[in-house]
């Protein structure tokens, strides 16, 4: 079959190649010849010869015939293989568009594919876009939520500061306000709008502003909060306290932005701890009434009986007498803890060491302990370690204080047996001495248990004569050696006995005796005194040691006799009926000047008060009650030493008069002259204006603004005056006068004098203008 193919392309091929003419006679020679042989073969196989019509016959049939035949064939191959080309060329065409169809199509495909995925990501596009609008919808509505939330935060943040009492501010780092609270407000008289952009000296007074400019500046300089306490005023002028507290602001980034403050109203708060110091002053003053009144007696017993004592008297009358003359000396060391311990509650307890004579204190103490035990049944042991100086700098009263207390503790708490004291002395370098005092005893007991607690204050132990006595000494007792810097510890078992040891170092003085003067000449002594035994007991003693004693029984005739030259020395009682004894040294001084007065001494049973009270207003020493002649003898040692000048004349002074609650003859010439009415009008306006008054003196005080103090006492000096109050005018004028000897310690009792007495002074002027 491909063999007849490839003839067949044989013959188009030439056919194509001669062309339909000449391909024809070719075809139709070649067919001719063929149709000859064929002739003569058939004839030879038929016949088996030829004959030239045989060979003629096909000749002229072929050249008549075949030449049609061979070139209609011809054409028709021809128009075949014409076809066949354009078939063939179709084909190609058809095969190029089906290429170019293919490629169509697989650039279709590809587009196609493009566009799906176009599509694809399209829509994945289209999902995270409407996701995105989804996700920004949530968005926006969780910010209008968190909106919302914040502006209810704010609102409630807002109205949570505002409604805080306390002040809340923002100031940046110029100093210039940027907000506030309503207490801010409230303060400053000003709204936030009206508050913003403004300083502090915009705002406050200059003192004030200038106060917390100041503070200001150190947060702002060691960026560290700050604490203080400032007052405050008002736009009606009232004034408060505020704590304050300052801290520096930061953004997210660590930049300061300027500062918060805080501020807290701590005026009740200082009022109640002005109250407590009334309180605590008022129980001084009880302390000191009650001291001086028993001391009073206390010491008319201590004198006479010591006097006594060294009178002749049988043994009976002298163990009675030391019975009487220690009980007294008991009494007084309790009153010394008594007084001791408001001391210490006030934190004011002084401690005054001085030469001591100490061979001599270890006498005293050792004859004091043997009477208190031989009274009892007991015996004492007295027993000397070391060789002891003769002079120690030591505050002997407070020593002696101490000893006295556990002595006598240890002879209240024995019933059987008896007392050992044991003094044992180190010498330490730089001239000084450790001191060590054992006081040992017999009785009781301490359990372990209670051992610590007893020097608690009021504290007893179970068992141990509960009841007795005032459960403070050993608690004072404590407290007096570390304040000398020493320490005291107590060992005990109990049914056998307690040591109670002291323990302290001090300074050891090799020309202590050269202090003490012997011997005086005879001093003329002016005492000041209102109480006969007090008089009788001190003249007494004074008078034993060789001295001339006026007594004068009130502070009119203690002035009335005290010129400069017609004494040597004043002892002064501070409680006298018509003054104090203050009053009578400040009367004196301002008279005659302190240069030419005689020394002025403190006699007083008031140990509460420090000595450098009394030495303010021009005193030279304190002597306490009961008079002890140690005491006497060693503040005249201290004042004279040198014999004094002789006497002068007296000189009569007239009694100064005490101030008056009204000034009748002003209220009589001004009632006279303006009319009751107009009078009592006035006094109703003061009445309703003084509360106001003593409402700014007192937190003025609280304050300690010695300025603003001034100011409203002078308000209410002008004021009392002006309707004849004499007493609350005095008063006010003495608050106005900080120039005044110890003005900041009796400004105070000044203003609550004015509290006290304007209703009443009022009243009676009211009473006065009605009769």
């Amino acid at each position: 079959m491909r063999q007849i193919k490839s003839w067949a392309q044989y013959y188009v091929d030439w056919l194509t190649r001669l062309g339909i003419i000449k391909f024809s006679l070719l075809l139709a020679f070649f067919i001719i010849l063929l149709a000859v042989a064929i002739q003569v073969g058939v004839t030879l196989l038929l016949r088996g010869n030829i004959d030239t019509v045989d060979i003629v016959r096909p000749v002229f049939f072929g050249l008549l015939v075949t030449p049609w035949a061979a070139y209609f064939l011809t054409a028709v191959v021809d128009e075949l293989e014409d076809s066949r080309q354009r078939l063939t060329h179709m084909v190609s065409k058809l095969q190029e568009m089906r290429e170019r169809d293919q490629g169509l199509n697989q650039q279709l495909q590809s587009n196609i594919s493009q566009l799906h995925q176009q599509m694809e990501e399209t829509r994945k596009a289209e999902a995270a876009r409407q996701q995105a609008m989804q996700d920004l919808q949530s968005e926006i509505q969780r910010r209008k939520q968190t909106q919302v939330e914040l502006e209810e935060r704010s609102a409630l943040l807002r109205s949570f500061i505002d409604s805080s009492p306390d002040l809340i501010y923002y100031r940046n780092e110029q100093g210039v306000f940027v907000g506030c609270n309503q207490a801010m407000e409230a303060l400053t008289g000003k709204d936030g709008g009206e508050l913003n952009g403004l300083t502090p000296h915009d705002v406050y007074s200059q003192d004030i502003a200038d106060k917390v400019v100041e503070t200001d500046g150190l947060v702002f300089s060691n960026s560290q909060p700050y604490t203080y306490e400032q007052w405050m005023e008002y736009p009606d002028g009232r004034r408060a306290c505020f704590e304050m507290r300052k801290v520096p602001f930061y953004d997210a980034w660590g930049k300061r932005l300027g500062l918060l403050g805080f501020g807290r109203d701590i005026t009740e708060r200082k009022r109640y701890q002005e109250q407590l110091e009334q309180a605590s002053r008022e129980k001084t003053t009880f302390i000191s009434t009650i001291s001086h009144e028993l001391r009073t007696p206390l010491n008319g017993i201590v004198g006479l009986s010591r006097i006594l004592l060294e009178t002749r008297l049988d043994d009976e009358q002298r163990r009675h007498m030391n019975t009487i003359h220690l009980s007294a000396v008991t009494l007084g060391n309790i009153f010394n803890d008594i007084i001791d311990l408001d001391k210490i509650d006030r934190h004011s307890l002084q401690l005054v060491p001085a030469p001591m004579d100490l061979p001599a204190f270890l006498s005293d103490l050792e004859s004091l302990t043997r009477l208190m035990a031989e009274q009892k049944g007991l015996y004492l042991h007295f027993d000397l370690d070391g060789e002891f100086p003769e002079w120690v700098r030591v505050d002997g009263t407070r020593l002696r204080q101490v000893l006295w207390n556990l002595t006598g503790n240890a002879i209240k708490f024995t019933e059987q047996g008896g007392v050992t004291i044991r003094v044992m002395l180190t010498p330490l370098p730089d001239d000084k001495v450790h001191l060590r005092f054992d006081v040992e005893d017999t009785g009781v007991g301490i359990p372990h248990a209670e051992q610590e607690k007893i020097f608690a204050m009021y504290y007893q132990v179970d068992g141990r004569q509960r009841g007795i006595g005032t459960g403070i000494g050993l608690a004072v007792s404590r407290q007096l050696v570390e304040a000398m810097g020493g320490t005291v510890m107590v060992d005990s078992d109990p049914g056998q006995g307690s040591c109670f040891s002291v323990e302290l170092t001090v300074e050891q003085l090799h020309q202590g005796a050269t202090e003490v003067v012997s011997e005086l000449p005879s001093l003329r002594i002016l005492l000041v005194e209102d109480v006969e035994l007090n008089i009788t007991v001190a003249t007494a003693l004074l008078e034993k040691l060789g001295h001339q004693v006026t007594a004068a029984r009130d502070g009119a005739s203690a002035l009335a006799v005290a010129h400069p030259d017609a004494f040597d020395l004043l002892l002064l009682d501070i409680q006298l009926p018509d003054m104090t004894g203050l009053d009578v040294a400040d009367t004196l001084i301002q008279r005659y000047g302190a240069s030419a007065l005689p020394p002025m001494v403190a006699l007083t049973a008031n140990l509460i008060r420090d000595k450098a009270d009394y030495l303010a207003h021009g005193l030279r020493d304190v002597i306490g009650k009961p008079l002890s002649a140690d005491n006497l003898k060693r503040v005249l040692n201290h004042l004279f030493a040198d014999t004094l000048p002789p006497p002068a004349p007296t000189a009569a002074v007239v009694k100064p008069s005490r101030p008056e609650v009204l000034d009748l003859d002003f209220l009589e010439d001004y009632a006279g002259l303006v009319g009751k009415a107009v009078l009592l009008d006035a006094v109703r306006l003061f009445d309703e204006m003084m509360p106001d008054y003593l409402l700014r003196l007192e937190e003025n005080l609280l304050a300690r603004d010695q300025a603003a103090i001034v100011s409203e006492a002078h308000k209410i000096k002008s004021a009392a005056g002006a309707i004849g109050l004499k007493r609350l005018h005095l008063l006010a004028k003495q608050a106005q006068s900080p120039e005044l000897p110890a003005w900041w310690d009796n400004i105070a009792d000044w203003i609550a004098a004015l509290k006290e007495s304007y209703p009443r002074d009022v009243a009676r002027l009211k009473l006065w203008l009605q009769q």
